[in-house]
C-alpha cells in the first residue's frame, strides 16, 4: 500500500466518470479521497449513463482525459471486460465469490432491492395489488420504459415475484401493469425529484437507495420493499486497463473497498446503499450501526437475477410490454 499510495500521488490525478455527486453519497467519497491522499479527481459526465462510461473509455483511448475507473450497471459491465483490467483489493477475502469475476475484472461495490416508494397520503402500502385502487390513479410510474431501462425492468420484475412469477418468468409482472393501465393508475411520466415534489408522480418503482427521502429531496415519503418480492441489484468497479492513472486507479478500488469509518463501503452505506462487503463488516464489527439501522427492512429471502434470466427479461419485455402496456 505504502508503494501504491506513493505512485498515486505522483500521478497526482484519479479520472472518474458517471458519477452524480448526490448518488450513493459519492460527493462526500470522492471529497474524502481527494483529502485523503492529496489526489484531483476529475470528475466528467456526472449525469452519465453507465454506456456512456464505456463509451469514453473506447473513444479517448489511451489518452490522459480517458477515464481510469469506472462504476456501471451489471448488464454493461458483463458485455465490455474485454475494456478491463483485474485487480484484487486488499478486502478481496470479504466480498462473497459470486459478486465478483474471479481475476477482478469487474468487483460488485454496492445495491440494494427494488422498492416501492410513495407519498405519505396514502397512508401505508403493505402489498402491490393495493395500487389497483381507485387512490392511485394515475399515480404509479416506472423509472423509465422497461424495454430500455435496467431500474424500470427490474420493477416489472419485482411486481412478477410479488405476482407468483420467478426470476426466469417476467410475464406476471407485465400482466400486472397492464391491469395498472387498464384502471388507469399507471403512469407513463418519467419520475424525477422535480416530479415528485410537484405530486405528479406519488408512486415509484425504483432501487430503495434511489427512493429514499433525502435523496429525492422530500420528507413526506415512505419506501416499503414486498416481502414476497425482494429482488436485489449490485453496480460494479472496473479498471480501465489503459487507464492514464493506472496507480491512482487501483488506490481509488482500494479506498472505495475499504471497511474504515471514513472509508467507501461506510460511505456508500451512509448514502443509503448496502456495500458488497456489509456481511464481512457486520461480523467484524466495521459496520457503520446507525446507517445501517436506516436502510429500509428487509424480510425473506433476496432473488438476484443471472445475466441469463435478465437478458430473457429484456428480450421478453421487448415482444410483450408495448402490446400490453402500452
Amino acid at each position: 500500500m505504502a508503494a501504491l499510495i506513493a505512485a498515486a500521488k505522483e500521478e497526482g490525478t484519479l479520472n472518474v466518470i458517471a458519477l452524480p455527486p448526490s448518488w450513493v453519497n459519492y460527493r462526500i467519497i470522492i471529497k474524502t479521497f481527494e483529502k485523503k491522499y492529496g489526489i484531483a479527481v476529475n470528475s466528467a459526465l456526472p449525469d452519465g449513463s453507465s454506456q456512456q462510461a464505456v463509451d469514453a473509455v473506447m473513444s479517448e483511448k489511451r489518452s490522459p482525459k480517458a477515464p481510469d475507473v469506472l462504476d456501471l450497471s451489471m448488464a454493461v459491465a458483463l458485455a465490455n471486460t474485454f475494456l478491463f483490467a483485474p485487480y484484487e483489493v486488499s478486502t478481496w477475502n470479504d466480498i462473497p465469490a459470486a459478486q465478483k469475476e474471479p481475476t477482478g475484472l469487474w468487483v460488485q461495490d454496492y445495491g440494494g432491492y427494488m422498492a416501492v416508494g410513495y407519498s405519505s397520503k396514502f397512508g401505508t402500502i403493505t402489498s402491490l395489488n393495493q395500487l389497483l385502487g381507485p387512490r392511485f390513479k394515475n399515480a404509479v410510474a416506472l423509472i423509465g420504459s422497461p424495454t430500455s431501462g435496467e431500474a424500470a425492468m427490474n420493477g416489472v420484475m419485482m411486481a412478477s415475484l410479488a405476482e407468483g412469477g420467478s426470476a426466469g418468468n417476467i410475464a406476471p409482472g407485465v400482466s400486472f401493469f397492464a391491469k395498472l393501465n387498464a384502471v388507469g393508475n399507471f403512469s407513463p411520466v418519467r419520475p424525477t425529484g422535480v416530479t415528485i415534489k410537484a405530486g405528479a408522480t406519488p408512486v415509484v418503482f425504483n432501487w430503495d437507495y434511489l427512493n429514499l427521502p433525502r435523496y429525492i429531496g422530500v420528507t413526506n415519503w415512505k419506501v416499503f420493499i414486498p416481502r414476497n418480492a425482494i429482488l436485489g441489484g449490485y453496480s460494479a468497479q472496473a479498471i480501465n486497463k489503459n487507464a492514464p492513472h493506472p496507480a491512482a486507479a487501483r488506490l481509488w478500488e482500494e479506498f472505495l473497498y475499504s471497511q474504515a469509518a471514513a472509508g467507501g463501503q461506510n460511505l456508500w452505506l451512509e448514502g443509503g446503499a448496502r456495500p458488497v462487503e456489509q456481511a464481512a463488516m457486520t461480523s467484524n464489527g466495521s459496520i457503520n450501526t446507525a446507517a445501517a439501522a436506516n436502510l429500509p427492512p428487509v424480510n425473506g429471502t433476496p432473488v438476484f437475477l443471472t445475466p441469463t434470466e435478465t437478458t430473457d427479461a429484456a428480450d421478453y419485455l421487448m415482444a410483450n410490454w408495448v402490446k400490453a402496456v402500452g
